[in-house]
Formats: structure tokens, C-alpha cells, sequence
């Protein structure tokens, strides 16, 4: 029997698995099929799908304040109607998994032009395009460097928010200089998609002669209209291989173009861009300070730590010093009074041992003279004796296995055996070992 789950446990393991395996978010087409305000400013609905009137499929959904604000009065400019039920919707969701409250979607956008007929059908084709092809999450592989000093733009040198970018970046408060370089490209109408790519691919092979750090493309607000290039299935796949990061801060009414989604970062403006990038160089620079100033406490405190140190060693060791002064002073007051008065004895006692000492020296040296040479003549004749030349002369041999005297080796038949004489080395080999009682 499978080892069984608690309630909580079964709930927490469903919620695991839908993270890891479900997308951060998807466009979802349904009917509302329930619409309530609630007193803060979220919407709480019931989204469905039926074939004629039977309910195919029914979750629960809400959509939080600040996002619902913007999604109604963007909805209702474009499409001149409220949000409300029985209405069928085009909305982006996540899919949340509660322990307690269980499955439901939190709406992140609606899109209006759903409603208004291909548009929204073309989009959400690209987006499916790119979600199948592994591109939506493709250039978020890359790290974003903390402090990007060189930077690639692409947008429009005309454009006010290029603009509002460059003077944010340029003329920072903190004086970051950070290196930009424009690459031009229209950012509306028919030829704006083709423009873009073109300025993409003109980047990245200046990228591979003096690398970038960060692909910046801004442009600013806009008719909704005049944006519709950022939905480009081409453009789109286009940032999504490129091998830099991408920032964008294109300034669209919606919620997220299909570039914001394929981008590493999406930031509403250019100046949102501008103050990410400079966020970026104010956090590092924070966290040098904070390690400077912790390494300025440390290197302090030890310094004072050891200046305490070095001066209770200086007084102590100039009171050590002041005490073993005083004490040998006294000493050698005492020695230099010892040495006056023994000197005179000392001299004429050690004269009178000197002349007495001479004359057993002469003595002593003539007698251990003779000594020595008596015991040099023995040496000789026992060295004479102990010659091995000596031996080898008398007719004996010596005989070794393995550079062991035999005497001391363990000879076996078949062993090779080395007898050395005054003048011959025999090497021979043995063919038969009698011992000897």
C-alpha cells in the first residue's frame, strides 16, 4: 500500500507540480460567466466556456485593484463598453494553487481588441507561435549584468522618449558614466517591424567586434495603433535570439506587447528603463560602501585593538627594563668592588701557579710525547696486521654472493659467487654445499 498523504501535504504536492510545470502565464479565451466589485477595488469572477448551454468548463478567477483599474478603462476606450457577464474575453492568467482556497487564475490583462474581431486572433497565434517554438522565455536565460557600462539602443533619434532616456542616463545625480550607442530604426508604421530587425542584426555584429553589455529598445507612448509593430511574429523572434539581454521600455497602453514578452526585462518607459539600469549602478555602489565601511569598522577596531596592545607592552617592558637596569647596576657596583680587592691577590697567586705550572708542563708534555709515539708504532704494527692485504698476500681469498661475504650469506645451488685474491677476481658458480659439524 502506497504510503498515504495528508490533506495539506496532497495540496501542497498539486501546487508544486503546477509551478514547475505549467508557464508563468496564459492567454486564455472564456466567457464571463460571473463579475462581482468587491469594496477594495478587485474584481471576482467565474470564468466558463459552453457549447450552446451546456458549461464545458468553469474556474474561479480575480483580477487585483491596480491592475483591474487599468484593464477596465483600457477596455471600455476601446471597445466603448464595460467588462461584465456573459461577455467572452481574451485574458492573460497565471495559475495560482491554494491549500485552502484551491485552483483558480489570477487575470493579469484583458485584451480589448479580442473583441473587436482578427487582430486579437493574430496575436494570440503569434504568441502560440512563439510559446511552441521556445522563444517567450528564451532571452530570459541570459544574467542580467548589475552594472551595464555599455549599451546598445535601438529606437528613434526623433523619439521624445529616446530623449527623456539619454538625458536621464547622461546627467544622472550620482554621475555614473555609462557608454551608449544609438542604432536607428523606425518605430511605427508598415516598415517599423523590418526596421527594427535590421537594427537588431546591426548590433549584434558590432557586439561580436567590442561586446555590449545590455540591448536597450525604447520608444515611448503611442497610439495603439502606431505600436502594433511590437506584436511582429519577427520581431519578436528576433529579440528572443539575440545573444544580449533585452530591456524594452516601448510605453504601451496595453499591459504587455508580445516584445515586452519575449524580453529579458519589460519596463512601462524609457525613463523606467533609464532608472532600472541606474537602480542597478545605485545597488552596487551601495553594497561597495556598505563593504568599505564594514572594512574601514574592522581595520579600526583592530588597529585600536593592537594600539592598546602596543601600549601596555611599551609600559611594561620600559618597567622591566628600568627594574633589570637598577638591578645589574648594583650588581656591578658590587663585582667592580670584589674585583679591586682580589685583583692584587689574584695576581700574585696566579704567577706564583703559572711558574709552578710551566715547569709540570715541560714535563708533562716530554712524557705524553713519548706516549703517543709508543702508541703510534703499536697502531702501525696492528694496521700491518689487519691489512687485508696482508692476508691476501699469505695466500687467502675472500668470497662474496651478492656483494654479502659468504659467511654471512645464504649460498644455494646455482648461485654466482665472486672470490676476490691479491691480483685475480674468480667468478664462479656453485654446484654442490657440504656442511661442516
Amino acid at each position: 500500500m502506497q504510503h498515504p498523504l495528508s490533506l495539506l501535504e496532497l495540496n501542497q504536492l498539486i501546487q508544486q507540480a503546477l509551478d514547475t510545470q505549467l508557464n508563468p502565464s496564459y492567454w486564455v479565451i472564456a466567457e464571463i460567466g460571473e463579475l462581482r466589485d468587491s469594496p477594495r477595488g478587485h474584481a471576482y469572477l467565474e470564468l466558463v466556456e459552453k457549447t450552446d448551454r451546456q458549461v464545458l468548463a468553469k474556474i474561479r478567477a480575480n483580477i487585483w485593484s491596480y491592475t483591474y483599474r487599468g484593464i477596465s478603462s483600457r477596455f471600455s476606450s476601446i471597445t466603448g463598453q464595460s467588462l461584465k457577464a456573459g461577455m467572452k474575453v481574451l485574458a492573460q492568467v497565471s495559475v495560482q494553487f491554494h491549500e485552502v482556497y484551491g485552483l483558480s487564475l489570477n487575470i493579469k490583462d484583458i485584451d480589448p481588441n479580442f473583441t473587436l474581431g482578427e487582430k486579437a486572433r493574430k496575436r494570440q497565434e503569434t504568441i502560440d507561435r512563439l510559446t511552441k517554438e521556445g522563444l517567450i522565455h528564451l532571452n530570459k536565460q541570459f544574467i542580467l549584468p548589475q552594472v551595464p557600462q555599455r549599451i546598445a539602443v535601438i529606437s528613434s533619434a526623433n523619439a521624445a522618449g529616446f530623449g527623456d532616456f539619454i538625458n536621464q542616463v547622461d546627467h544622472n545625480r550620482e554621475g555614473f558614466s555609462i557608454h551608449w550607442k544609438l542604432y536607428q530604426a523606425t518605430l511605427q508604421g508598415d516598415q517599423a517591424a523590418t526596421s527594427m530587425i535590421l537594427a537588431i542584426e546591426q548590433v549584434e555584429m558590432a557586439h561580436q567586434v567590442e561586446p555590449f553589455d545590455l540591448l536597450v529598445i525604447i520608444r515611448g507612448g503611442g497610439a495603439q495603433l502606431d505600436l502594433d509593430c511590437f506584436d511582429d511574429y519577427g520581431l519578436a523572434k528576433a529579440i528572443a535570439n539575440t545573444t544580449l539581454p533585452v530591456v524594452t521600455g516601448i510605453g504601451h497602453e496595453r499591459d504587455e506587447s508580445i516584445a515586452d514578452m519575449v524580453a529579458h526585462t519589460k519596463m512601462k518607459t524609457p525613463t523606467a528603463v533609464a532608472e532600472f539600469i541606474l537602480g542597478g549602478f545605485r545597488e552596487f555602489e551601495d553594497l561597495l560602501e556598505k563593504h568599505f565601511s564594514q572594512l574601514e569598522r574592522n581595520a579600526a577596531y583592530h588597529l585600536q585593538k593592537e594600539d592598546r596592545k602596543m601600549t601596555q607592552y611599551d609600559h611594561l617592558l620600559k618597567s622591566l627594563f628600568l627594574n633589570q637596569k637598577n638591578r645589574e647596576q648594583e650588581k656591578t657596583n658590587l663585582l667592580q668592588y670584589r674585583i679591586h680587592s682580589l685583583t692584587g691577590q689574584t695576581i700574585k697567586l696566579r704567577s706564583h701557579q703559572l711558574e709552578n705550572l710551566e715547569g709540570m708542563f715541560k714535563k708533562g708534555v716530554q712524557g705524553l710525547l713519548q706516549q703517543q709515539k709508543s702508541k703510534m708504532e703499536n697502531l702501525e704494527k696492528d694496521l700491518l696486521r689487519l691489512d687485508p692485504a696482508t692476508f691476501f698476500n699469505k695466500g687467502y681469498t675472500r668470497s662474496e654472493i651478492n656483494g654479502v661475504p659468504i659467511s654471512n650469506a645464504y649460498p644455494k645451488k646455482g648461485d654466482t659467487m665472486m672470490t676476490y685474491g691479491t691480483k685475480k677476481t674468480i667468478q664462479s658458480t656453485i654446484n654442490s654445499i657440504n656442511n661442516h659439524e
